[in-house]
């Protein structure tokens, strides 16, 4: 059983929020999911309080360290590359490693520096400048004609589990339809979570890969859009998207 307001609260963390104990215990009164987790768990945490406190032996923290290193340093040690494309709505950033693109953001004219410092703390890892190679720009080619997404093409690794669910049921949106917030949480068995997707949403390091440009409001509003409603509306209107259809397919 998961709660998808946690797991928000647990990417706010990973990006340097800290959450307040009274937002903590807010939560736990509204949730029932949290509640139902908070009485299974309330005896063991009882018990485990009254055990004596028994301190690690000395030898044990330095091979915590050593293997944390090893994890993180065969997972990150090469860094992603990132690439000025051309398309048919302007200037794209496009981070990528072996396994697939990794990032996609539009050029709104700020410092390249500016852009992979903001790339870096998006995915928590180094990037680097380099070319564009073929079998990028054959998928943004592809995306761009048909206005459908290769999923094996993207790399989605590091994205929690609500995210990643969000994302792939965000695929399943045909071009020139829209669904709402709502219509995803509970497409993927989170029917309350639909602030938690917005969220997932905004955060979406695969924008137009990962259409959250098709994703609206419970009225059938645009909403938002992290490069502006203008160029949501645009995206859209290329797609083949008819205004009039919003409120029936949201």
């Amino acid at each position: 059983m998961r709660c998808c307001d946690v797991e928000a609260l647990w990417d706010e963390m990973r990006e340097g929020v800290e959450p307040k104990r009274e937002h903590v215990l807010a939560h736990l009164i509204g949730c029932p999911t949290c509640q139902e987790l908070y009485r299974e768990y309330e005896g063991v945490a009882y018990c485990l309080s009254c055990l004596p406190v028994v301190e690690p032996p000395t030898s044990l923290v330095p091979k915590i360290l050593d293997h944390i290193k090893t994890v993180r340093g065969a997972r990150y040690s090469i860094p992603d590359r990132i690439a000025r494309v051309p398309s048919p709505i302007g200037e794209l950033y496009v981070a990528f490693r072996s396994t697939g693109i990794s990032y996609i953001g539009i050029d709104l004219g700020e410092p390249f520096d500016d852009i992979r410092a903001h790339v870096e703390r998006r995915l928590r890892r180094a990037v680097r400048p380099a070319d564009a190679p073929q079998w990028v720009l054959d998928r943004l080619r592809r995306y761009f004609a048909t206005w459908q997404t290769d999923a094996e093409s993207l790399e989605m690794s590091d994205l929690t589990e609500f995210e990643r669910a969000a994302m792939a049921k965000a695929l399943e949106i045909p071009p020139g339809e829209v669904r709402s917030y709502s219509w995803i949480a509970r497409e993927i068995g989170h029917p309350h979570a639909a602030r938690a997707v917005g969220q997932a949403m905004a955060r979406n390091p695969l924008a137009l890969l990962v259409p959250c440009h098709r994703v609206v409001d419970a009225h059938g509003s645009l909403h938002q859009y992290g490069y502006g409603l203008a160029l949501k509306a645009r995206i859209l209107s290329m797609e083949g998207y008819e205004p009039q259809q919003v409120r029936k397919r949201a």
